[in-house]
């Protein structure tokens, strides 16, 4: 249905608002206008239209704003039309009003036609009040013929006062559905920006919003999931009632989502104490008791700090939604919003997106290759890939983050399968040229499935590389994680040649048991001990030992991050087979790589020591 806004003040008095101003008008149910729709309304147009045969039908309501209808169908908005202060009669009488020929009355003296009445004037006109359920009046329905009628018999009289009631009940419909949630009662979303503005309309310099998040939106879904819809209905109940209790008296408790709540709290209430906001998270966090089984939520509380200024063109519920989502992770479990975090958060939303386009582009993206060398002979024996993003305006952004916001999103699949098919196409020209190196890739958790082994074969055999010259880098969190099913997996890829490796280790589980029965071929001793060997006797023992423990399992052991000679001198006198970092090689782009190859005389090794 398309609306076609009100009356002008300054041409028909009576303290009527404005054009702008009857958009947003609020019925007598509290229903907005803007976005105006009421439930059936196209249907009982058309009865009422073909009942009394009349071409034109009109929604007045007592707000200003009409809606018009021509032949059944909505007419287009027609701008900042005056309505005739006939019309606002109408809507503002409770009294059914028939006019048989306007050109008999001298209200209808200087009426305009009517939009969609381009033939000429309107010459007959009736209306009917529309109430809603308890008597309150919220405008009138008015229908209008080109043509004047003689008599308008009580059948037709009946159906246009039953059509009135329809549209009554439509728009209450319409009000429960716009500002009451269904399930906890409350009012939603519409009643909260209404409130709040009238909140500033009093006068208030400021307002403190509250947002109550009941559970991550993945654990409230696997709620759904395991006990069903009641369930979760019965928990948001549950949890609207312990927040009603905490809540200062005569105020207002909104659901803004479906496991979300809002409220405008008074400014003493957070500024003087803000223990109060711990019992709330405390009271949250005590299990719920629904339908008989027993649950703990993770809550997050958010608090946003508003001006009346700030309200204007904003979204405080996304700003506070902010601040709960941030406090849903924290120890303490609420948290007030933070513009900082708020900009790096919608930054990486469209860095997401810019990703997903570098992932096509072909032009931002590219592979950088970090040296190994072996520590027997001193030579390099493989590269690691290292994906590299190069924005075009905020320059080179950290693997680190894109590759976190890659896993967020659900860009990981995309980014692995895009590193295979550039590393190995890179690895079969530099093995053309003589190079009988390997390559290893990090492959993200996200994508240690079944058909990885099928990806990772497919493209072996399309640029021609055996799987023995492949290994695939798994962090040990990621491994461990998983058990059988991982095994499984990993399995399959060791029975196509290709070689696995335990990254990072020694910063996660570190769970022996479990890395005795994992399929891998190497394990890497995570940098941050590697470098911290110059300074602590602990990391060096560390090292050492978990290098002794992995060979003597038949791991090739790697060890990461060796910068300076000493550390080199170091990790030759252990029972270390590789080594990678800067004091060998930074990451270097592929047209430096043959370069390096070429000239690289070769590491001091253990032959030569």
């Amino acid at each position: 249905m398309r609306t076609t806004t009100g009356v002008d003040p300054g041409q028909h008095g009576g303290g009527q608002p404005d054009a702008r101003e009857s958009a947003v008008q609020t019925s007598a149910d509290g229903a907005s206008s803007e976005g105006f729709a009421v439930p059936g309304f196209d249907a009982v147009v058309r009865l009422v239209s073909r009942s009394l045969n009349v071409p034109l039908v009109a929604l007045v309501l007592h707000g200003g704003t009409a809606y018009w209808f021509a032949n059944g169908s909505a007419l287009p908005p027609h701008g900042s039309r005056v309505l005739h202060p006939l019309y606002m009669d109408a809507a503002r009488s409770l009294e059914p009003l028939v006019v048989l020929d306007t050109q008999a009355d001298d209200r209808f003296k200087d009426v305009t036609p009517a939009p969609g009445a381009s033939s000429g004037p309107v010459r007959f006109f009736a209306s009917e009040p529309v109430c809603s359920l308890t008597g309150q009046q919220i405008g009138a329905l008015c229908v209008m013929d080109l043509a004047p009628r003689v008599e308008l018999s009580e059948h037709e009289l009946t159906s246009l006062r039953d059509a009135a009631s329809l549209i009554g009940a439509g728009v209450v419909l319409r009000s429960y559905l716009g500002r009451t949630d269904p399930i906890t009662q409350l009012p939603h979303r519409y009643a909260f920006f209404d409130d709040l503005r009238r909140h500033f309309q009093d006068a208030a310099p400021l307002a403190w919003v509250i947002a109550i998040d009941v559970a991550p939106v993945q654990r409230f879904n696997a709620f759904i999931r395991a006990m069903g819809h009641a369930y979760a209905d019965e928990l948001m109940r549950a949890v609207a009632q312990r927040t009603l209790a905490w809540l200062p008296p005569d105020t207002r408790l909104y659901q803004v989502g479906a496991s979300r709540f809002a409220a405008v709290l008074p400014d003493r209430h957070v500024e003087a104490d803000t223990t109060r906001l711990d019992d709330l998270v405390a009271r949250l966090r005590e299990p719920f008791d629904c339908l008989g089984i027993p649950l703990t939520i993770q809550p997050g509380v958010g608090l946003l700090k508003i001006g009346e200024n700030e309200l204007r063109g904003g979204d405080p519920l996304r700003l506070v939604m902010n601040a709960s989502y941030a406090a849903q992770h924290s120890v303490r479990g609420w948290a007030v919003y933070d513009r900082q975090q708020d900009e790096l958060q919608r930054q990486e939303f469209f860095l997401v997106t810019e990703l997903a386009a570098a992932l096509t582009d072909r032009t931002e993206l590219d592979l950088h290759y970090q040296p190994r060398v072996d520590l027997d002979s001193g030579r390099c024996v493989a590269l690691e890939a290292l994906a590299r993003w190069h924005h075009p305006t905020l320059g080179l952004i950290p693997p680190s983050r894109f590759i976190a916001l890659a896993e967020r999103a659900g860009l990981m699949r995309s980014l692995t399968q895009w590193v295979l098919e550039h590393g190995v196409a890179q690895l079969a020209a530099w093995r053309r040229k003589g190079h009988d190196i390997k390559l290893s890739f990090n492959v993200s958790s996200t994508d240690l499935g079944a058909d990885l082994v099928n990806r990772v074969q497919q493209v072996a055999e399309r640029h021609k590389v055996g799987l023995d010259s492949l290994e695939l880098e798994f962090t040990e969190n990621t491994l461990m994680e998983h058990s059988a099913t991982t095994r499984r997996h990993l399995t399959a890829i060791r029975q196509l040649g290709a070689g696995i490796a335990i990254d990072d280790f020694g910063t996660g589980y570190s769970n022996l048991s479990a890395l005795r029965q994992m399929p891998a071929t190497s394990l890497k001793i995570d940098q941050s001990f590697v470098r911290g060997m110059g300074t602590s006797r602990h990391d060096e023992a560390i090292v050492r030992s978990v290098a002794d423990l992995a060979r003597s399992m038949g791991f090739r052991v790697v060890v990461e991050g060796v910068e300076t000679d000493h550390l080199y001198d170091s990790v030759l006198a252990m029972a270390c087979d590789e080594a990678q970092g800067f004091h060998i090689a930074r990451p270097l782009p592929p047209a430096d790589v043959l370069p390096w190859l070429t000239t690289h005389q070769g590491m001091p090794s253990r032959r030569v020591v």
